[in-house]
């Protein structure tokens, strides 16, 4: 499984394991969680970097319709996902 390493805005070190990963309308978003198995906390991250960027620069989904249209994408990815 793949894993990123993230870097808060107060520049604490955050690891994320990569589930799944998608393209809507030519935005890339990225379902990560903190741990590898089991239940935990999942994240929805969207991918705000240009493609002639080194480093990519994420943003964690905030925005409630943007966030379950998304959310629905992944359910529909992954059998064994479901977010409450």
């Amino acid at each position: 499984m793949e894993k990123i390493k993230l870097s808060s805005q107060e520049g604490e070190a955050i690891e994320l394991f990569v589930l799944e990963e998608t393209t809507i309308s030519g935005v890339d978003y990225f379902l990560a969680t903190e741990d590898e198995e089991g239940d935990s906390e999942a994240y929805i991250l969207k991918d705000l970097s240009s493609k002639n960027e080194e480093e990519a620069v994420f943003e964690i989904v905030s925005d409630d319709a943007e966030l379950n249209a998304v959310a629905k994408v992944f359910e529909s990815l992954l059998d064994d996902v479901s977010f409450t």
